[in-house]
């Protein structure tokens, strides 16, 4: 079957600054294809080249068969795109927004109404339909800004960070609808930095860092790399640092980490982990244990261990950007 989406040598360059650096991936026909980097690393840029929106220096672009590269609007009638900011316009309902995005696309006026009261009914979003799009929440917006990308019923969709700015509850929400999307067969191409979000919600996984992808997978054969591992985190009243070092020399088959809080968080590549020897070493060299407890292993540790990037800098940049 031929591919949703393909890019080819993608080069894009902002005067000495290479944005992205000659990537190359495939996108399957009704699959969650998920762009996973830090703030900077390309993502944006590549949406942008993908939608039309920037034109690359160099490469090949092919969404839904058609060749895009000279001539970016070859496949608009087959996508919708959900910027990272929502584009809307201010003074109009939710309700009239999908209206008018059903227009641009030369909806009927009674099948772009019908089409808006679908998407108003499947995003649980009638609050939002009668209220103008200014007064509306960030998660309102989102989701208003999302049903209006496919009034057009497109059978590919982009998504740029599609949750960031917005709280929790409504985050969890357009996770549902982006869930819902998929099991309708919709193939979605989604950038986002938030780790646990691409291991919920893709298929496959680009890894992307400084314009480059590192890695593709699945999810399922990204997380077999720590298959086997052991992970638990020790919190501590105090001394974590010092403890860490006498655990890393005590126990040189174990890898110790100290991690914010005064937790030391212990991992093991070779087995379970003997979590009471390890108990009583910390009390027996002058640590006062608070808790225990074993680490799920996930996406987390294999972003790390490709990357080389801390898990701590993406959940820095979810805190500064919103959660």
């Amino acid at each position: 079957m031929q591919p949703a989406i393909e890019a080819g040598g993608l080069v894009k360059r902002f005067g000495e600054k290479t944005a992205v650096a000659g990537i190359d991936f495939q996108v399957g026909s009704g699959e969650i294809f998920g762009f996973l980097g830090p703030n900077g690393a390309g993502k944006t840029t590549t949406i942008n080249m993908l939608t039309g929106l920037a034109r690359p220096d160099a490469g090949t672009i092919r969404i839904g068969g058609l060749d895009c590269t000279g001539n970016p609007k070859a496949a608009q009638h087959i996508t919708g795109v959900v910027p990272d900011e929502s584009n809307l316009y201010p003074e109009l309902t939710g309700f009239e927004n999908l209206c008018f995005c059903g227009a641009l696309y030369g909806m009927r006026r009674s099948e772009r109404e019908a089409r808006a009261k679908e998407l108003v009914e499947f995003f649980g979003i009638a609050e939002a339909a009668g209220r103008k799009f200014a007064a509306c929440s960030k998660g309102m917006k989102r989701a208003v800004t999302i049903a209006a990308s496919i009034m057009h019923r497109p059978p590919i969709l982009f998504l740029d960070e599609p949750t960031t700015g917005i709280d929790v509850s409504a985050a969890r929400q357009i996770r549902r609808f982006i869930s819902g999307l998929r099991e309708a067969g919709t193939t979605i191409f989604l950038t986002t930095h938030y780790i646990e979000e691409a291991e919920r919600l893709c298929d496959r996984i680009a890894f992307i860092v400084s314009g480059r992808i590192v890695r593709t997978d699945s999810v399922t054969s990204l997380l077999q790399m720590v298959q086997g591992r052991e992970v638990m985190d020790f919190a501590l009243a105090s001394g974590a640092v010092g403890l860490c070092e006498r655990v890393a020399t005590a126990f040189p088959q174990l890898q110790c980490q100290v991690m914010p809080g005064e937790i030391i968080r212990i991992t093991s590549s070779a087995g379970r982990l003997r979590a009471g020897e390890i108990v009583r070493y910390l009390e027996d060299h002058g640590g006062q244990l608070l808790e225990a407890r074993r680490v799920q292993n996930s996406l987390e540790e294999v972003f790390v261990r490709i990357t080389g990037i801390e898990a701590g800098v993406m959940k820095n940049e979810k805190a500064g950007r919103g959660s």
